[in-house]
This record gives structure tokens, C-alpha cells and sequence, in this order.
């Protein structure tokens, strides 16, 4: 009798460590797992790319900078980013202008080749709806509860952002709509928000104005790469009029920035130290500027695609992840 006892209990315990054991391998292998997609997920590069484009000017007479905000948003959608990823502010609409001689059209050269409006054109602000609140309530995401998808900037801390702006300006602002301004301490404030509330990984901030370099000397945010058309006491002209219009349809510093991009698809390898290492004070007829000191890699390691293509790297793994499965509580 005593011999069954002594052998029932070795039996209970080697039952109780093979259980064990089996719980302790689950429970490993599961943590295993959940550090692997942890691993893949946890990428250090960006994994979406944003387009803020932004035409500041109303009337007639300014035609060109509506020309370079529609020059830029059409590079960037042939780069492969879709509509669902651009916001574009239009204060006004010269396409539908009685005095356009081409109705319902939009030209940056006079020899008229490419249509800028076209008909695949999503303006997500029109009119009177581009304002200096909404567009630091667009970059903050401190939008009305109602606002439609369209006019939000869904972004978050894997995500690069391209903020173009142009229209009139001066040292340290910018003029929406002749009725208002924004100035350089508006928009260092509104990215430094972006920054606390992970809106962003990288930003490429781009203006054409005169004056246009002050425009970025107050930010302090990180990750943030600037250029501008001028410097200090300068201004940024207008390039091309066009008589039958009876306008300038463009503005020099963002005719030469297109110029190049003509030649740039979304599979290039051209850098931003390419694009700069184009710029020409004389053929600007201004002073670009460059500010790199918030931003941390080199501009010889800065792909034009990380903010103006769409194309993601796929990283190909020995083993697929389990994502989705049930995982077995331990």
C-alpha cells in the first residue's frame, strides 16, 4: 500500500511539471511572437507621405501663385501621392474668372501645354474657407468635430509631410486673402504642437514669397528641413506673362523647382542636396534659402521620394507573422 502511494504521488508530480513546462513554452513562444510583430512594426522609417498645399492670394492679378500651388500639386499626385493624402487651399478660383479668355483652365507657360485643372482636381478649402485658423487647425488637428476627412491632416509619427506655401509676403508673414496674416512664430508654434502630439516624423516646409527665408527662422521643432525662394530685403518674382492671359502664370523659384522635377519619377534616387544643388540666385533672380539645423539626417541620404513619392518599401521575412491568430491565454 505504501508502495501505490509513493507511486501516485511521483505520478501527480510529473503531471504538474510537464504542465508547467507546456505553460512555460506557450507563454514563451507568444511573447516570442508578440516581440516579433512588435519588431515589424516598429520600423524607423516613415510609412506614408502628406501634401499641404497652400495658395494664400486672392484676385485676378495674382494668377501665378494659384499656377505654383496647382504646378505643385500636380507634380506631387504624378509622384504617386493620391488625393486622399493632399490637402489643397485655393483662396481663389481663377480657372471659372470671367476675365480667363481660357474658361475653366489653368496654365503655368504660355505656350499652354498642360492644363494644371484638368479634370481630376480636388480642392479640399476653396475661397473663403482658406484662413489662417483653419490651416493651424488643419496642421494641429484641432478641427471642428464635423469637419469632413477631406480637410484633415490624418497623420501621425511615422508619417512625412510636404507643406508647400506661396503668395505675398514680407519679413516674418504671410498675407491670406489680403485681410489677414500668419507669421513665422504662428507656424514654429503650430509644428512644435505637431511634434508633442506625434502628428509628424519629418517635415519638408517649402515657400515662395518675398522675404520668404524669415518665414522659417523661428522654428524649433525637430525634424523639420525648410526652404525658401528669398532672403531678407529681397523679393521673389514672377516669371513668363503671358499676353494672351494678360498675367504672369508663374513665379521663378517654383518654375525652377518644377524644371527639375520634370525629370524626377517615383522611382528616382535624386536627393535633396540634388534639388538644391540647382538652385541659381541669378536665374531666381532672388537669394534661396536652406535651413537644415532642425532637421537630422543629411540631405545626400534625403531621397526627393521621402516627401514628394508614395512608393513604401517592403521588407520580405524567412517566416510569416501570425498576425490576426488567437493567442492562447497562459
Amino acid at each position: 500500500m505504501h508502495v501505490i502511494r509513493v507511486l501516485v504521488h511521483l505520478a501527480i508530480a510529473v503531471f504538474a511539471a510537464h504542465t508547467l513546462c507546456v505553460g512555460l513554452a506557450q507563454a514563451a513562444g507568444a511573447g516570442s511572437t508578440k516581440k516579433k510583430i512588435e519588431q515589424f512594426l516598429d520600423t524607423d522609417n516613415h510609412t506614408n507621405n502628406w501634401a499641404v498645399l497652400v495658395c494664400t492670394s486672392r484676385f485676378w492679378f495674382n494668377y501665378r501663385h494659384i499656377a505654383n500651388t496647382m504646378s505643385m500639386y500636380r507634380t506631387v499626385k504624378r509622384m504617386g501621392i493620391p488625393d486622399s493624402h493632399i490637402i489643397l487651399m485655393l483662396a481663389d478660383d481663377v480657372a471659372c474668372n470671367p476675365r480667363n479668355c481660357y474658361p475653366g483652365t489653368v496654365f503655368d507657360h504660355p505656350q499652354k501645354t498642360t492644363d494644371l485643372y484638368g479634370d481630376n482636381v480636388e480642392v479640399d478649402y476653396r475661397g473663403y474657407e482658406v484662413t489662417v485658423e483653419n490651416f493651424i487647425r488643419l496642421l494641429t488637428g484641432r478641427v471642428e468635430q464635423h469637419t469632413p476627412r477631406n480637410k484633415r491632416l490624418l497623420t501621425d509619427d511615422k508619417s512625412n509631410i510636404f507643406i508647400y506655401m506661396t503668395g505675398h509676403g514680407g519679413e516674418d508673414f504671410l498675407k491670406f486673402q489680403d485681410s489677414e496674416e500668419i507669421n513665422s512664430y504662428d507656424i514654429a508654434d503650430a509644428m512644435q504642437q505637431m511634434w508633442e502630439k506625434q502628428r509628424y516624423r519629418e517635415i519638408l516646409f517649402v515657400i515662395d514669397t518675398c522675404q520668404a527665408n524669415t518665414m522659417f527662422s523661428k522654428f524649433y521643432a525637430p525634424n523639420v528641413l525648410s526652404i525658401g525662394s528669398s532672403k531678407k530685403g529681397e523679393n521673389s518674382y514672377s516669371h513668363f506673362h503671358d499676353r494672351d492671359i494678360g498675367v504672369s502664370v508663374i513665379d521663378r523659384f517654383t518654375y525652377y523647382n518644377l524644371e527639375f522635377f520634370e525629370s524626377v519619377d517615383m522611382s528616382s534616387k535624386h536627393t535633396m542636396a540634388d534639388l538644391i544643388g540647382t538652385y541659381n540666385a541669378t536665374l531666381m533672380h532672388s537669394t534661396p534659402g536652406v535651413r537644415t539645423d532642425l532637421f537630422a539626417r543629411k540631405l545626400e541620404k534625403t531621397y526627393l521620394t521621402d516627401f514628394f513619392g508614395a512608393v513604401q518599401e517592403v521588407e520580405l521575412t524567412p517566416e510569416p507573422f501570425p498576425i490576426g491568430q488567437r493567442q492562447e491565454s497562459t
